[in-house]
């Protein structure tokens, strides 16, 4: 029998009893306004001795009673007592998070809604001199680099932030926000100084080499063309190995220049002015007419390039790095494609940026080899149907050139259909 039936049945029995005897001594009104009475106090009672005990939090053993609030106790009691039992799981849950997270050799940092710090392990402590009584501070007012305060405001945190660590400058950081739960974001910073050093020590290697390897090479080439005047033809073979040596000579010195001008994007500081973007691709569309006019071709160079401006925009950039970009897309775009197929060159603005695409026909760009197209040196294993030459430094380039520029390279192609080549320009690069 359930507890609620006990207690109906017992009530149904004393008023049972109130009636018999109220029937006999004609005082039933009485009598049951008593009981009622009664019943009412001891529900009083159970109420507020049940407040009192869980006033107390419900900690000590619930005082004994009988019928349903014996129940009620009970349920409470255990309803406390797994929760304590869950508490004390979770507490060592964050117990061995925060251990876990104390050993971590990468600083990690949890920021509040409103940039303020909530937690923050031994690293972060150590590289960014934070003290245990920071916390709550907010993060601006303690790491005060303005490229660090601008990309906590951006709310893009795609890619990381170089820094310096405030407390030691021989030490490079690379701070990463991830973003969680409700506006909650988690910082972590890593030590990246040994591999700025590597980086470093590699541009200067190839900058070194590139550039000693001008005065041999120009040395070489000089005498190659004096060779060349003097071949009187006579001889195929000397012919032949003349001309082989010239070209491969060029190849490498194309070689160096791209080499020395990938070293100077990475490393010169840019110097910006408003760039007449459809005039340089005007200049620049002649310029490919006038080198690759040499090629025999059904239709022309002339109709191979349909150049169109449909915005006269300028944009704040550096003219001749902007140049060495689009020239690249442009040439490789010539290369890769048949001689008697159109090129087509669009400089217009759209709904969120100013674009530049180059369109070709030509053999396209597996799916595979795209992500890696301007990885430096990067070939595609795909087979020609005609042999192309080149450094395999063109699209570095404009990925590089793209970077300093804001500006970002997306590739859209299809083996046997051609391949476009687009450039996307923020608007606040915008210019009059």
């Amino acid at each position: 029998m359930g507890i609620w039936q006990k207690e109906l049945i017992t009530g149904l029995l004393l008023f049972l009893a109130v009636s018999i005897v109220g029937g006999m001594t004609g005082l039933f009104m009485p009598l049951a306004l008593v009981l009622t009475l009664g019943m009412f106090m001891r529900q009083l009672f159970q109420i507020n001795r049940f407040e009192r005990w869980i006033r107390t939090g419900g900690r000590t053993k619930y005082p004994k009673t009988t019928g349903v609030w014996e129940e009620i106790y009970y349920h409470v009691y255990r309803i406390k007592k797994n929760e304590k039992k869950r508490k004390k799981k979770l507490g060592r849950m964050v117990d061995q998070f925060r251990q876990s997270t104390e050993a971590l050799p990468d600083a990690a940092v949890v920021l509040g809604t409103n940039d303020e710090i909530e937690w923050a392990n031994k690293a972060a402590r150590e590289v960014f001199g934070l003290q245990q009584t920071d916390k709550g501070q907010r993060i601006p007012n303690l790491i005060r680099f303005p490229d660090f305060i601008r990309y906590l405001k951006s709310g893009n945190y795609s890619e990381p932030v170089i820094l310096t660590s405030p407390v030691d400058s021989r030490i490079t950081l690379a701070v990463r926000i991830v973003t969680y739960g409700a506006g909650l974001r988690l910082l972590l910073a890593q030590d990246v100084t040994q591999l700025k050093k590597m980086e470093r020590m590699r541009k200067d290697f190839v900058a070194n080499v590139s550039h000693e390897l001008r005065t041999p090479l120009t040395v070489l080439k000089g005498y190659l063309e004096t060779l060349q005047d003097m071949d009187d033809g006579k001889s195929p073979l000397l012919t032949t190995s003349f001309q082989q040596m010239h070209g491969q000579t060029e190849r490498m010195q194309h070689l160096v220049d791209d080499l020395l001008l990938l070293t100077r994007l990475e490393t010169k500081q840019q110097k910006t002015e408003c760039v007449n973007i459809p005039a340089l691709l005007s200049q620049i569309c002649k310029e490919a007419e006038t080198v690759h006019g040499k090629a025999s071709s059904p239709v022309g160079i002339e109709a191979r390039i349909e150049l169109s401006l449909e915005t006269d925009v300028h944009i704040v950039g550096e003219e001749q790095e902007l140049r060495s970009a689009f020239t690249n897309l442009l040439g490789n775009a010539l290369k890769y494609s048949p001689e008697d197929s159109v090129v087509k060159v669009r400089w217009y603005v759209s709904k969120d940026d100013i674009v530049l695409d180059v369109e070709d026909q030509g053999e396209g760009i597996a799916a595979i080899d795209i992500p890696r197209v301007t990885e430096r040196f990067y070939r595609s294993e795909a087979k020609r149907i005609k042999k192309v030459g080149g450094t395999g430094l063109g699209l570095a380039i404009v990925k590089h050139v793209l970077m300093r520029h804001d500006a970002k390279l997306n590739i859209v192609s299809e083996l046997g259909k051609g391949s476009r080549f687009s450039c996307h320009f923020p608007v606040k690069r915008v210019c009059n």
